[in-house]
């Protein structure tokens, strides 16, 4: 509820233009997601991630270290989000009502500080159903 409330008052109060979802590689809760142990309540938290993982567990077999695993992972939930937001009733009214609003999935590399653009920027229904299939 709190998310969805910011982004309400920052998409209808202050009109904003562009929304960020950002991740970063290396992520505790996404390598959380991937152990086969308890977590407690953080598990409804990483749900969603390890259901990424499942659907997307063929590209992921392909890859050849943990690290790889884990960071691809980390991208694929970023671009998770993106679709979430986007599918939100909240950013879907504000562009019935032709309000300009960019969706941008990045991710940053804590190890050298850069931001990586995933191609997964959503300024439309006709660009979310795009990337529905990433």
């Amino acid at each position: 509820m709190n998310c969805l409330s910011v982004l309400q008052y920052a998409v209808e109060i202050l009109k904003i233009k562009h929304i960020i979802v950002c991740g970063h590689y290396g992520c505790g809760g996404i390598k959380a997601a991937l152990e086969n142990q308890p977590h407690g309540l953080i598990d409804n938290w990483l749900r969603h991630i390890r259901d990424i993982h499942q659907r997307r567990s063929n590209e992921l077999l392909h890859l050849s270290t943990a690290e790889e695993k884990i960071n691809r992972l980390c991208e694929l939930n970023v671009i998770e989000q993106v679709k979430n937001v986007g599918n939100t009733t909240i950013v879907q009214e504000a562009w019935r009502r032709c309000q300009t609003v960019t969706i941008h999935g990045w991710i940053y590399a804590i190890s050298d500080g850069l931001l990586k653009d995933l191609d997964a920027c959503v300024s439309s229904v006709a660009d979310l159903a795009k990337i529905e299939s990433l």
